[in-house]
């Protein structure tokens, strides 16, 4: 690729950002962050879908190939933290765990 000055900007962006993320108290927030958005997003989806009872079917197979696809990633290869696909292979995960468990937990006030 040729070495143009958008290249540049990119690059030099891109850099600032991991040596912005090497930092573990950054790493660690926003791990967390990603866990309570995808408990955040599993109560909203449950509860779009329960309004519509016709979504139910839907929503709950695209969580699974959702779900399965991110553990499938995750769990594949084993992939140290100074990789630099870990953070995001994490937060994915965290986010997939969000999700899970906000299901089970309106499951459970559904079945009580």
């Amino acid at each position: 690729m040729q070495n143009t000055r958008l290249t540049q900007i990119v690059n030099q962006g891109s850099q600032q950002i991991e040596a912005w993320l090497s930092n573990s108290w950054r790493q660690l927030s926003l791990l967390l962050l990603s866990l309570l958005f995808g408990y955040f997003v599993g109560g909203a989806l449950a509860a779009i879908a329960g309004q519509a009872a016709r979504w139910d079917t839907t929503v709950a197979l695209i969580v699974l190939i959702f779900t399965e696809i991110v553990s499938r990633i995750t769990y594949r290869n084993r992939i140290g933290r100074e990789d630099s696909r870990w953070l995001a292979i994490a937060m994915a995960n965290n986010f997939k765990m969000g999700i899970t468990y906000s299901l089970f937990l309106e499951a459970l006030k559904l079945g009580s």
